[in-house]
């Protein structure tokens, strides 16, 4: 499942149902609006496996790492999240819901850094050639 941030635009939530790119939104669908980080992390252990994405860089913290989700800081302008989502959910690495779990990701334009459970420090890949 993925679940996206209250603070992603609507317009680029439109874009990833254009490009039928299914998802749920924190405050619309899951969860309280407004509702603090740190009160994220239960409602996406009740989740079925996942993948969160959130333009809020505070949810790049190895220690949230867990292998029943994902957590994905959008380290992007907001009017490019939908493409970079879609880019993360096809990267090799990360292509299946299985290889994205336990994984804490920052994704930028010049690729992707990550922890997983468990790791001491953070790996990086590069996005595939287009």
């Amino acid at each position: 499942m993925l679940l996206l941030d209250e603070n992603l635009p609507a317009h680029q939530r439109q874009l990833l149902r254009d490009w039928r790119v299914r998802f749920r939104v924190i405050g619309i669908d899951v969860a309280a609006r407004g509702t603090d980080d740190e009160h994220l992390l239960p409602v996406l252990h009740r989740l079925a496996q996942p993948t969160f994405c959130s333009l809020d860089g505070d949810f790049y913290r190895p220690d949230w790492a867990h292998s029943a989700y994902c957590l994905v800081w959008l380290d992007v302008r907001g009017r490019e999240a939908a493409e970079f989502i879609r880019r993360f959910l096809k990267h090799p690495a990360f292509g299946s819901q299985a290889r994205r779990m336990g994984a804490v990701a920052r994704v930028r334009a010049e690729g992707i850094g990550y922890w997983r459970v468990g790791s001491l420090s953070p790996v990086s890949v590069p996005w595939p050639p287009q």
